[in-house]
Order: C-alpha cells, then sequence, then structure tokens
C-alpha cells in the first residue's frame, strides 16, 4: 500500500521560501512517477511538478519553472520541493501524489492530475503580501 506523508507547509511572506517534503513508502519498484500538485481555493487541482525516479524528469508547469525545484533523496524515499519567491498566487493546499507503478515517463510528463491515484492529505501553503 503506497503511502505519502507531506510536510513542510506554512506561511510566509511575498519573496520568502520554503521546503516540502514528501515520505513515500509502500512501492514495490524503485523506479515511479511521483509529483507534487496544488489547489487553491475556489480552483482545480493543477499539476506542479513530477519526476519518474531513476527514469526521466523533473518535469514543471508553466507557473512553477524557474522558482521552485523538485528532488529526491533516494536513501530516505522522500521528494521535496523548494519554493523560491513565493508570490501571494502561490498560496494553496500542496499535494504530494504519485502514478501506479510502471506507467510510461510520458504519461508522468503530461503532469495531469487524473493519471495519479496516490495522494498524500496535503499541507498548506500560505503567501502574504
Amino acid at each position: 500500500q503506497v503511502q505519502l506523508v507531506e510536510s513542510g507547509g506554512g506561511s510566509v511572506q511575498a519573496g520568502g521560501s520554503l521546503r516540502l517534503s514528501c515520505a513515500a513508502s509502500g512501492y514495490t519498484y524503485s523506479s515511479y512517477c511521483i509529483g507534487w500538485f496544488r489547489q487553491a481555493p475556489g480552483k482545480e487541482r493543477e499539476g506542479g511538478a513530477s519526476i519518474y525516479i531513476g527514469i526521466s524528469g523533473p518535469y514543471y508547469a508553466d507557473s512553477l519553472k524557474g522558482r521552485f525545484t523538485i528532488s529526491q533523496d533516494n536513501a530516505k524515499n522522500t521528494l521535496y520541493l523548494q519554493m523560491n519567491s513565493l508570490k501571494p498566487d502561490d498560496t494553496a493546499m500542496y499535494y504530494c501524489a504519485s502514478m501506479p507503478e510502471l506507467r510510461s515517463a510520458s504519461v508522468c510528463r503530461r503532469g495531469s492530475p487524473d493519471d495519479f491515484i496516490y495522494w498524500g492529505q496535503g499541507t498548506q501553503v500560505t503567501v502574504s503580501s
């Protein structure tokens, strides 16, 4: 049973930084697609960044390119999202999510929330102006 547990959210002023963590467990294989998504109040969940562990990526949505960086620590089975130059528009619940194992890298690159079936509980990020 895949389990994803996020941490690291909080409140920060515009221009500040945060690093989110996602502890992942329960995979059968060492390669899988995992990523970060976010959902702002009243808006649909949107893709952020994804990576196919050991295979390809990372991939970023246009809104995150240049400011956010996804990385992983394989020894700790932990995924990170380093967020810099935060803006009030980045305020959202941030989720870690993973696809079923053995999906293709092209699907991972697409980064559509509909392709991810395992979800963490989310961590709130609030950016004030």
